[in-house]
């Protein structure tokens, strides 16, 4: 039994001094960095692919976002990212143009009505649509550039807590939703309503 022992573990030895001396060989080194280098691509494959979902998907947005705009945009001094993903969430996801814009539709341009949508650009984001004793907020720029008179930190705070810059709580806008933006979508909503169209109403831009 000792004997056999013996024999397989001087085999088994033999057998790692070939593979050591194959490793070590330039054929064999030539095969393991082989195999290193397919490990790594294949992580680096398996690691970037969210990465680069994530940025085409948020590409994606962004160019939507000017595709949807139905105004001119001044992009002078802005973040472009910022403002075509702004366009996105203000166009295509958020409807503000339903409640800021009176009316929100061009005469023929009702896709309630079955016609093809044609967003009113004359009164964009202008304000003036009634709720009650309520009406909706003038919330393009200002002569200061300033959406509805309103500073990115106003327009952020108003957005997450409701409290107007007067320190009334807005009523029907449904600030309790957007409040759970993150801070780059709101960032994005703020700097795309600084690129459209300075409008004079027909909506008020102070409460």
């Amino acid at each position: 039994m000792q004997s056999q022992k013996t024999s397989m573990e001087s085999k088994t030895g033999c057998a790692l001094q070939h593979a050591k001396r194959f490793v070590l060989s330039g054929p064999g080194k030539i095969m393991l960095a082989v195999a290193v280098l397919g490990s790594l691509m294949s992580i680096q494959l398996v690691t970037g692919a969210g990465d680069g979902n994530e940025q085409d998907g948020d590409a994606s947005k962004i160019q939507k976002g000017f595709a949807v705009a139905p105004v001119p945009l001044d992009l002078k001094g802005k973040n472009r990212a910022l403002v075509g993903l702004g366009s996105y969430i203000v166009n295509a996801q958020g409807g503000c143009n339903d409640c800021h814009t009176s009316p929100p539709f061009a005469p023929g341009g009702d896709p309630h009505q079955g016609q093809p949508k044609q967003v009113n650009v004359a009164t964009y984001l202008g304000g003036g649509t009634s709720f009650g004793p309520f009406v909706s907020r003038n919330i393009t720029p200002d002569e200061h550039g300033l959406p509805a008179g309103l500073t990115r930190d106003q327009f952020i705070a108003a957005m997450r807590t409701g409290i107007d810059k007067d320190g009334a709580i807005l009523q029907v806008m449904p600030w309790p939703v957007y409040g759970d933006m993150t801070d780059r979508d709101l960032n994005a909503i703020y700097e795309y309503l600084t690129s459209i169209p300075s409008l004079d109403g027909p909506g008020p831009r102070d409460p």
